[in-house]
């Protein structure tokens, strides 16, 4: 049996600590740049986050699964989500980060008895912590959250982000062009689980992209017990649960995520 609060406890020090890391190798400038799939930019900071925050997991929890961002390697492998199984970005906002810019977080959930059950997304450089279980409600820095409340998409304020591989690119500027005619603004903020965050805190009004699990696993469980509605705007035909289901996520207030639905589907 796991115990929720005792496991937030650990993971939001993890992550604290982990986001210490990448804060203090940057700051240092210690950075080095590689890519993998050859358009996706990884640094030397990506991979000993990502070992740091498996190593603490590993001694804790030796039996349960993991599935990293920077170590998962067979994309068609079979989860056992029934199972415990720790979803890892250890640096999501990469490019962000490279680059000296703001908008970085560290990503970890817990999923098991097939739903994610625990999530942390920190910010090390704005020193802010998001978190969520599915027995409390969503936080930053402890202090309960909730989405804007907007219920008109013409004054809502809408992220989205593009791939790296660029041959995907044509449909998504369509849904754009579509959801900049009918929203008051767009931003690309560079970070797929901050983003999701800003939802859950009223930041933003709504969301939309298609990612991997570790992009979004603990920032959708933060978004969901803050209040906000999360789907899929062209379902999910998949045997994978929502919870980790990729393609065409969609995240906003209750009231817009309607009007957001029929725009993109």
């Amino acid at each position: 049996m796991i115990d929720l609060q005792q496991t937030l406890a650990f993971t939001t020090a993890l992550a604290k600590d982990a986001g210490a890391l990448v804060r203090n190798m940057r700051e240092q400038g210690q950075l080095q740049d590689q890519y993998k799939a050859q358009h996706e930019l990884v640094t030397n900071a990506d991979l000993a986050a990502d070992k740091f925050i498996i190593e603490a997991i590993q001694a804790k929890f030796p039996e349960h699964q993991i599935m990293s961002e920077e170590t998962f390697n067979d994309r068609s492998q079979t989860l056992d989500l029934k199972a415990p199984i720790w979803i890892i970005d250890p640096i999501d906002g990469t490019v962000n980060y490279a680059h000296g810019q703001m908008m970085v977080g560290v990503s970890i959930a817990l999923a098991f008895d097939g739903e994610v059950q625990l999530g942390v997304v920190y910010n090390p450089f704005m020193d802010e912590c998001f978190s969520a279980t599915t027995e409390t409600a969503a936080t930053l820095n402890g202090q309960s959250i909730s989405p804007s409340g907007e219920t008109v998409l013409r004054k809502a304020v809408i992220a989205t982000g593009f791939p790296y591989d660029k041959s995907g690119v044509p449909p998504i500027m369509r849904r754009l062009e579509k959801m900049l005619m009918h929203c008051q603004d767009v931003r690309r903020l560079g970070s797929a689980a901050l983003d999701i965050c800003w939802v859950a805190c009223g930041r933003l009004d709504g969301y939309f992209e298609s990612l991997s699990p570790w992009d979004f696993a603990a920032a959708r469980l933060i978004a969901l017990r803050a209040g906000a509605r999360c789907g899929h705007f062209n379902g999910n035909p998949s045997e994978l649960p929502d919870c980790i289901y990729n393609h065409d996520l969609l995240i906003s207030t209750p009231e817009i995520y309607k009007d957001m639905d029929a725009l993109l589907s």
